[in-house]
């Protein structure tokens, strides 16, 4: 097949690695990709919010399959124009991406399709953020309500700074307040042809930046799959992601379906597992960072056939993926500064070492090629690089994971230490 694949960060770089473990006959291209992914697809230059522009070159290059990576692209509506010259594309169309633009959209969705999640208030003014506050008790939970990078989200216990979050975002649009939930938390994909769910395994992700879940909130720190400690609640793994199908998935694509507004791509459920049963925290409409990084290299289906099923309508067709016995875990390399004030520019040495381990890849985030040639890469962004270590193990893997991020050098750069541990004892 002849890919094009948009985006520029870690998510869409695995995608790219997955798609290239399957057989060296696809043509893989990336817009705009960055210095890590340029070894492994072709990287062509493309303003990815232009439908139009995309359009033109899938039509000129003859492309089987666009897959969108962002949720900028799919909120701007361009899986809408590849949809109407017959371009087939994995990423739903503007008004069903909604489920990831807007917090208030979704929240809605949820309520008609009767899906467990918790308590939220819309609120447009400081007034109403207060009152919220008042009514939901702390911890308070800010969201904003539409996208924010994954910096919209807040969860203290200090009134204080949930209202200056709150403000920070009111000018921009309303805010959600929702009821604190308690209990771990599960990221579980699904994929959508519009009217059929098939899941993939479930991953667990670590939000804030330093060990022990300290400090603020992230994109991700890090990352690992399967879960084995579903079994002792749900009996298995497939057990859970069957509840979560039924309870989660399936009601939100019908209800979709029903409103005129079909979802064709990735629904992504971030869920918590609290004394009374699974809530959704909040749902993305496309593969989520790092989490894809650790959950596509156990797919043992070939990934094409998949999204080529979902863009095309024909996903009942297609088996409940597989996935290997093996586990992986991604730690993430960030620079100094992130997530507040990331320093970039900065060069990075040591990546031959660090992908040299054993049962190790590296994939990119924000890295590009400097002006002279020959020289390192250098950082262009908060979260650097993946390391993504797999194993038969989990002890295995953390070894594997920590000795080669530890080759690494990135002046000021941090990761944590503990991604996995709990797993791994």
């Amino acid at each position: 097949m002849k890919i094009l694949v948009l985006g520029s960060g870690a998510r869409e770089h695995a995608i790219i690695l997955a798609l290239r473990a399957e057989t060296a006959e696809h043509e893989v291209f990336v817009a705009p990709g960055n210095a890590g992914m340029a070894h492994d697809a072709i990287p062509v230059t493309l303003d990815v919010l232009d439908g139009a522009a995309v359009t033109t070159f899938a039509n000129e290059q003859g492309i089987d399959l666009v897959v969108i990576g962002p949720e900028a692209p799919l909120v701007a509506g361009v899986a809408d124009v590849l949809r109407a010259h017959g371009i087939p594309v994995f990423g739903p169309g503007k008004a069903a991406a909604q489920l990831e633009g807007s917090k208030s959209f979704a929240k809605r969705i949820m309520d008609a399709a009767g899906v467990p999640t918790g308590r939220a208030v819309r609120a447009t003014t400081s007034a109403e953020v207060e009152a919220a506050f008042d009514d939901l008790g702390a911890p308070y939970v800010v969201k904003a309500d539409g996208l924010a990078a994954g910096k919209g989200v807040i969860v203290t216990s200090d009134r204080g700074d949930a209202l200056a979050h709150a403000e920070n975002y009111l000018p921009s649009g309303p805010v959600l307040i929702e009821e604190f939930l308690s209990g771990p938390e599960v990221s579980l994909f699904f994929l959508s042809d519009g009217d059929t769910v098939r899941a993939l395994s479930p991953a667990q992700d670590f939000k804030r930046a330093l060990d022990g879940d300290e400090g603020p909130n992230t994109g991700g720190m890090g990352a690992y799959s399967p879960l084995p400690w579903l079994a002792d609640d749900f009996g298995s793994e497939q057990a859970f992601v069957e509840e979560v199908t039924r309870d989660v998935a399936l009601p939100v694509i019908r209800q979709l379906d029903s409103e005129g507004t079909p979802f064709i791509g990735l629904l992504y459920a971030g869920l918590i597992l609290t004394p009374a049963g699974v809530r959704v925290i909040e749902f993305n409409a496309r593969f989520g960072d790092p989490e894809t990084q650790i959950v596509l290299p156990r797919l043992t289906t070939p990934l094409s056939e998949l999204l080529f099923a979902a863009a095309s309508g024909t996903l009942e067709d297609q088996p409940q993926p597989a996935f290997s016995d093996d586990v992986a875990i991604t730690v993430v390399l960030a620079s100094e500064g992130y997530p507040d004030a990331p320093q970039t520019g900065r060069p990075i040495e040591g990546l031959a070492d660090a992908a040299a381990v054993e049962g190790v890849r590296l994939v990119h985030a924000a890295t590009a090629s400097p002006d002279a040639p020959g020289g390192s890469l250098i950082a262009t962004g908060g979260r650097v690089l993946n390391v993504v270590a797999v194993a038969a193990d989990f002890p295995t893997a953390r070894e594997r994971a920590y000795e080669a991020i530890g080759r690494i050098t990135l002046e000021g750069s941090h990761f944590r230490t503990d991604i996995a541990a709990r797993v791994a004892e």
